[in-house]
């Protein structure tokens, strides 16, 4: 059985990036993916307490970080796998992004989404001319049809985040925050899977030891926060969160990097979510998903933990329907009343 055709796993498992991997990483992202603007907001630091540094991913291609991951992965396949093409499952942003990376190097794609997918997400996909398949919102669901589709097609399977080179990918922000930002004393970004979190502990480890990296996640998607609790891999059972691109599970490898590089995880609730979206909305005028806002939420959340230091917030992303804002039908009912 080829490589392309093997059963659905993640690329490389045993391979955890070094810097040799972010820096091979950003020289096939240079010229393609954009190096994305820091922004800051002098009312969110006196609110915090911190001076914070916004890494402005929502403007990226794709409209998310995940492009660098996927772009990555694919210019590291061997042609012969690439010209069979891509098949990978995602809730959204990585499946728009893999989409993408693969129109602008001639490659098909083959998504599987959720149905309950963000439609803003569904539509990009089909837009980029991805091939799409809905299926059940479970990840039984997802992985068994996008084996269907592997075995039948010989594309070469990219998964979200459990593979070396999407890690790699997503630790090139790391690279460009360092650079952008002298001085910084914290990251922090928002974990689902793990592949940006364990890119930016890695990335900084290699680059900047003393820099603290911390995760965020929904308090109704908390497998991370858990399982570093436990000292073991739990996985979400229910992630009904808002926040559609947190409800994965953290991979064995993912977990491992976190648990030994990572400062610690904090959560918030879907209330403290939502504020903060609009929070952002309104003082920076940045478009940015729930997803993207979760960092800032953990960090007002939790102010002591980063009170009086220079912070990097990574917001991870932009693709919202703006037909369904999660205040919209507070602001209707005003309207009626």
């Amino acid at each position: 059985m080829s490589p392309a055709t093997a059963p659905l796993a993640p690329s490389s498992a045993s391979v955890i990036p070094t810097l040799p991997d972010f820096q091979a990483a950003a020289a096939r992202l240079a010229g393609t993916a954009h190096r994305t603007p820091v922004q800051t907001s002098s009312s969110l630091d006196a609110l915090s307490g911190a001076t914070l540094f916004f890494k402005c991913e929502n403007f990226q291609k794709g409209g998310a970080y995940k492009f660098r991951g996927a772009f990555n992965a694919l210019r590291a396949l061997p042609i012969e796998q690439s010209t069979r093409g891509v098949v990978t499952h995602s809730s959204g942003n990585h499946a728009t992004c893999l989409t993408l990376a693969a129109r602008l190097l001639g490659v098909p794609a083959h998504i599987v989404l959720p149905r309950n997918a963000p439609r803003i997400k569904q539509r990009a996909v089909a837009d980029y001319g991805g091939h799409v398949t809905l299926c059940e919102p479970t990840l039984a669901a997802r992985q068994a049809e996008a084996s269907r589709i592997q075995a039948a097609t010989g594309a070469a399977f990219i998964h979200p985040y459990d593979d070396s080179q999407v890690i790699a990918g997503q630790g090139t922000i790391a690279l460009e925050m360092l650079e952008q930002v002298p001085n910084l004393e914290v990251l922090i970004a928002p974990v689902s899977g793990g592949g940006l979190l364990s890119g930016l502990c890695l990335a900084a480890k290699a680059l900047a030891p003393h820099v603290e990296v911390w995760g965020a996640e929904p308090a109704l998607a908390d497998d991370a926060f858990r399982s570093l609790q436990e000292g073991r891999l739990l996985p979400n059972l229910n992630p009904a969160t808002i926040a559609d691109g947190l409800r994965a599970s953290l991979s064995e490898r993912t977990f491992g990097v976190i648990r030994q590089h990572a400062r610690g995880i904090v959560t918030v609730s879907e209330e403290q979510i939502l504020s903060t979206m609009r929070l952002v909305w309104e003082r920076m005028k940045l478009v940015v998903e729930p997803s993207g806002v979760v960092p800032l939420a953990g960090l007002l959340a939790h102010a002591e933990k980063f009170r009086g230091r220079r912070v990097g917030i990574i917001l991870t992303g932009g693709n919202v329907d703006l037909d369904r804002l999660p205040w919209q039908p507070a602001i209707d009912s005003q309207q009626r009343g």
